[in-house]
């Protein structure tokens, strides 16, 4: 119990600091036509997975059934980021540092999600199927809008 509460705090804290950072990022235009554009769209991602970590370490310290569900969700849309960005499929405007800190989370969690160490639930194939679609949609939303 003491360890989940741990990790899910400290999944938390990266989600808060990185959310906070990546927010003052973005670049709210003037005038109502630049936000209908893709470039405004796409500042959001990085924006996106912060929440993703922060909801699967919300779930994750309240013990939540569906806590799995959300950290594989987290975990691939953060590791598909950087393959896409390296196999040329999209340039990522995730700073490094970032790109790091999120590969480390994803596979802190995808190991939690897939080993069931908490007794939270086993994640279905199912389960395991649409966090990965999800993963995909999330990048490519905010990639190629």
């Amino acid at each position: 119990m003491k360890t989940r509460k741990i990790i899910a705090t400290i999944f938390i804290i990266i989600a808060i600091v990185l959310g906070v950072i990546f927010y003052t990022k973005i670049d709210f235009p003037i005038g109502l036509e630049p936000y209908f554009k893709k470039a405004f769209y796409g500042q959001f991602g990085p924006f996106a997975i912060c929440i993703e970590l922060l909801i699967a370490g919300i779930y994750l310290f309240n013990k939540h059934p569906k806590s799995n569900f959300a950290l594989a969700l987290f975990g691939f849309t953060a590791l598909l980021d950087p393959i896409f960005n390296t196999i040329g499929l999209f340039t990522s405007i995730v700073p490094t540092y970032a790109m790091v800190l999120f590969a480390i989370c994803s596979l802190i969690a995808l190991w939690l999600a897939f080993s069931n160490t908490f007794k939270l639930g086993r994640i279905s194939l199912i389960g395991v199927t649409a966090s990965f679609i999800l993963g995909i949609a999330v990048e490519l939303f905010f990639n190629y809008l």
